[in-house]
């Protein structure tokens, strides 16, 4: 301590860091994290609860206190990992009183986040399933779903036509899956039937997607299966409405054939899909000061398991995705920071060292931990988030989170000059975007988020620890530990503040920029499992903020489409424009509000 003590009288804090990490074991760690053996370390499974009990084996062995539940180093929180097929998925199809069954899994098959239950009636044919105003186009324009069963194409109209109108430059959000069963239910619809486009990919006519994970919402709300294309052939024969024509008509004009097919055909369908839940886990340990005050050094340290969700290698899926960068990179940051402070003896303010799982799936362990707080967030002076830090390019690295704390970007510019070799930008405003400092902002801590940038290999399997770059990384972690000695030193804790939205394109740690389009400003609590989108926070300045929301606010309806989950919502503002008014009915403390919102145009 003594000696850290001397050279910060010196020259500085920044010789003593870049003095003080060890390359070495943080490339070990990140070895061991991104291992094989580790198989991706998706949340739920057995290699993540080796991770974490490696984790919580290094903060022990620094000689951190425990600090999660039931005095050891684990925080548990429930989360809904998959989804399983139960014993009573059936479906019938009749056709002129003839009566066939299917069969699961070949003929048909629940989508993963297929609602369950029992439904029976006539078939309406909703072409694509599309609501387009941007288009001008829309498969349900005067056409009655309500209580009905719907039956739509995959993909999209045009989809062969590169540099029509619709394609442009390929499929659009308008072409999920999960896009059509919202906009189904958001027009009544009782249950959704999918069939592969046979006319334009006559190859898939027998493909299945299959009961698979990928992206999508926990419940859609309503029985959702593919089928076949085969077993929809004699609903359009008897309709007299061959499917060619149909397709071919649609890729002319963009124009809805949507009808209802005769009383002859009709289905029986029971989906039973079963939610699998299980316990996931932070990791938390608690190095204490000289005061009860402290600083939160985090990183997520699950990432994509084989890829079923979310990967950016689609061919790939079923290998591993090692996730190297995304997050051992960050992850062993907090582990190597935690042995340099448990070497220097007592600070000012003491240190939590977490890791979170669930970030990949929605910062849900971030969330969990901001809600249930291990100790109090009122004496939490700031959160330092590191999510992929490992691969800073000529050592170019991003800090976000300067404009969330009053003292912070004068600390991080003083600091800066110290770390010459390091080219920082500043990104404003921050504390918003897609990693776990979010969470913190959210309750008003202020927070700052290192990242060195997106890459190729991000997503993928490709993301191996032997594409490390060390060196940046040692260099990155050496501003880092001087920001946090900086910060656990300080007479002055730093005041939030609450930053005003973008004015341009924000850099995430999920990957990618905002986009465009309309804009409303909540921060959904993604660790809500309220029937609706709970707001963990509104942005300053916002339509939503102007409009009189806040943080805990329970949207419930939008626009008068019922919103049960994020999807619903998200496929509701999609449909919207900058300039429109729109009703928003929500529940705050137990008790049913709206209010008028103006959406602005997202820049």
């Amino acid at each position: 301590m003594r000696t850290l003590f001397f050279y910060y009288l010196l020259i500085g804090p920044a010789f003593a860091a870049s003095n003080l990490i060890d390359a070495q074991r943080y490339l070990e760690n990140i070895k061991y994290l991104a291992s094989p053996e580790l198989k991706g370390r998706a949340t739920g499974t057995q290699e993540i609860e080796k991770a974490a009990r490696y984790i919580a084996g290094n903060f022990e062995r620094f000689g951190l206190v425990p600090a999660g539940t039931n005095k050891g180093y684990l925080q548990t929180y429930k989360i809904n990992t998959s989804s399983k097929l139960g014993g009573k998925n059936q479906m019938s199809i009749s056709v002129k009183d003839k009566k066939q069954s299917l069969k699961l899994n070949q003929d048909f098959s629940p989508f993963y986040f297929s609602g369950s239950g029992r439904v029976a009636g006539g078939v309406v044919f909703a072409g694509y399933g599309i609501t387009a105003p941007e288009y001008n186009y829309d498969d349900y324009d005067g056409l009655d779903v309500k209580d009905k069963i719907v039956l739509v194409l995959r993909r999209e109209p045009q989809e062969k036509d590169v540099g029509s109108k619709w394609q442009g430059t390929g499929m659009t959000t308008h072409a999920a899956f999960e896009s059509k069963v919202v906009n189904a239910k958001q027009h009544g619809a009782r249950a959704l039937i999918l069939i592969n486009n046979t006319v334009t990919n006559p190859s898939e006519a027998n493909d299945l997607n299959g009961f698979s994970r990928m992206s999508g919402p926990e419940d859609a709300g309503i029985p959702y299966v593919q089928i076949k294309a085969g077993w929809a052939d004699e609903w359009f024969a008897a309709a007299g409405k061959p499917l060619k024509g149909l397709v071919e008509g649609i890729d002319q004009d963009l124009r809805p054939r949507s009808f209802a097919f005769p009383d002859a055909v009709r289905v029986e369908l029971q989906t039973d899909v079963q939610r699998v839940i299980k316990d996931a886990h932070n990791v938390a340990g608690y190095w204490p000061g000289e005061t009860d005050e402290f600083v939160i050094v985090g990183a997520h340290y699950d990432h994509l398991g084989l890829g079923e969700v979310f990967s950016l290698a689609p061919s790939e899926v079923g290998k591993v995705h090692h996730g190297a960068d995304d997050n051992a990179s960050g992850t062993s940051g907090v582990v190597e920071l935690a042995r340099l402070i448990t070497s220097q003896g007592k600070r000012k303010r003491g240190v939590l060292f977490m890791t979170f799982s669930g970030e990949e799936l929605g910062l849900i362990g971030s969330s969990y931990y901001a809600e249930h707080p291990l100790r109090p967030n009122d004496k939490a002076i700031a959160m330092i988030n590191m999510d992929m830090i490992g691969r800073a390019k000529d050592g170019r690295l991003i800090i976000g989170g300067a404009a969330t704390g009053t003292t912070l970007k004068e600390t991080l510019e003083r600091l800066i000059k110290h770390h010459a070799d390091l080219t920082v930008d500043l990104t404003e405003p921050a504390g918003i975007g897609g990693s776990d400092h979010t969470s913190f902002t959210a309750k008003q801590i202020p927070a700052l988020f290192f990242f060195s940038g997106l890459h190729a290999d991000y997503h993928k399997p490709s993301d191996t620890w032997d594409r490390i770059d060390v060196p940046n990384a040692q260099k990155v972690l050496a501003l880092v530990a001087d920001t946090l000695m900086t910060l656990t030193d300080s007479p002055e804790r730093p005041t939030y503040v609450k930053v005003a939205p973008p004015s341009g394109p924000q850099i995430t740690g999920s990957g990618g920029a905002s986009g465009y389009g309309p804009y409303f400003g909540s921060i959904p609590d993604m660790a809500g499992k309220d029937k609706g989108v709970r707001f963990a926070d509104v942005r300053a300045g916002s339509p939503a903020a102007k409009a009189g929301l806040v943080g805990g606010d329970i949207m419930v309806e939008f626009d008068g489409k019922k919103v049960e989950n994020l999807y619903d919502y998200t496929y509701a503002l999609r449909q919207k424009k900058p300039g429109d008014v729109v009703v928003v009915k929500f529940i705050r403390k137990g008790q049913a509000e709206s209010t008028t919102v103006t959406l602005e145009q997202r820049k």
